[in-house]
């Protein structure tokens, strides 16, 4: 540690990787209610937060655990779909609330175009919540969809050097959930069905 009278020791959450306080700052004093999006080891999470003195509010929230409680969602729950989807279901319960505009807080992501933190931006954009952002960041519709993860799932059972087996320990979780990962275009148009 340094031991100079300039060294200046990071508060604690800051130090834990868990708070950047020079954009926390500008998204609080910027007085509009902030969409945030959390992608934990299993699921995608988001907010419609509104900062007050004593602490912040939750308005709404919503989850990729919701989407297989509530929607009967079968694939992965932290995947671009699923990512997409939970945008789309949060941006749906902020309209029921009055609520029709939010900045987007991606906390300590990485903002790299195309990834799961822009397909929950591009859920809340189609769900009619209006987030200024530029449609450069969006990942494809067919990753949307997940059609790249259906296009894998034939790749892999059309090869001869990785067969079935491979095929059903890669998917294993889709399997036993009842469904087919070449599938899951058509699996993730019926959940979105269900959600509008």
């Amino acid at each position: 540690m340094a031991r100079s009278g300039r060294y200046k020791v990071p508060f604690r959450r800051r130090r834990e990787g868990k708070t950047n306080y020079y954009k926390r700052k500008r998204l609080v004093v910027s007085r509009r209610l902030r969409a945030a999006v959390r992608i934990s080891n299993k699921y995608v999470l988001g907010q419609i937060i509104e900062a007050h003195l004593e602490g912040d509010k939750t308005i709404v929230y919503a989850s990729s655990k919701e989407l297989v409680k509530s929607y009967g969602w079968k694939a992965g729950t932290k995947n671009i779909p699923a990512a997409y989807l939970t945008g789309y279901l949060l941006a749906k319960k902020a309209s029921e609330k009055g609520i029709k505009d939010a900045i987007l807080d991606i906390g300590l992501h990485v903002p790299i175009a195309g990834n799961r933190v822009f397909a929950f931006l591009k859920g809340l954009a189609d769900g009619g919540l209006e987030v200024p952002h530029s449609e450069d960041v969006y990942p494809d519709e067919t990753r949307v969809r997940g059609e790249h993860i259906a296009e894998y799932a034939k790749y892999i059972l059309e090869n001869e050097n990785l067969g079935e087996e491979y095929y059903k320990k890669r998917f294993s979780q889709y399997l036993a959930k009842g469904l087919k990962p070449e599938e899951l275009p058509k699996h993730f148009d019926e959940v979105l069905k269900k959600i509008s």
